[in-house]
């Protein structure tokens, strides 16, 4: 296992995030490549940081500032072909989940999928596109319970100042 991470654009956003210490399993997913980043200087890392904040536009300012962060806190590079496929149970494992439990979703069309022959085949960049909107909603929803908790106490309250 590589312990590395992707760039790509969260849902409803213009810009680049870096997911911290993403799983990839480079011998299952042939179609990864890990890159070697231990030996970059620290002086080339800055002369990345200073050619990002002034001539890079705001786009690729973000994807270079993004890896040059995550290469200075040692996380690896992995980098993905996007267009290539894989099979439901790569895809379950990659994701951590039962065959079955992906199927599911597969069925219910929260996963994008074609047919090879009788066979379901998943693109990589539908994959992490779903996991990325998984990522985006749980945040969400644990933001939206903490937020209920603290509603919820405040009404409590005020019922009580009403007594």
């Amino acid at each position: 296992m590589k312990a590395g991470f992707g760039l790509h654009a969260p849902p409803s956003s213009g810009s680049f995030i870096c997911d911290i210490c993403t799983i990839y399993d480079t011998s299952r997913f042939k179609v990864m490549e890990t890159l070697p980043i231990s030996a970059i200087p620290a002086e080339q890392l800055d002369a990345l940081d200073k050619f990002a904040a002034t001539e890079a536009g705001s786009e690729l300012r973000d994807v270079l500032l993004s890896l040059s962060r995550c290469v200075r806190d040692g996380d690896e590079v992995v980098v993905l072909d996007g267009s290539a496929t894989v099979t439901p149970n790569q895809a379950a494992e990659r994701l951590g989940m039962s065959r079955t439990h992906l199927y599911k979703l597969l069925d219910r069309g929260e996963i994008v999928f074609h047919r090879v022959g009788r066979d379901r085949r998943i693109r990589v960049a539908d994959l992490v596109a779903f996991e990325t909107q998984r990522q985006y909603d749980r945040r969400e929803l644990a933001e939206r319970f903490a937020h209920q908790s603290k509603t919820s106490a405040e009404a409590t309250n005020e019922i009580a100042d009403l007594l």
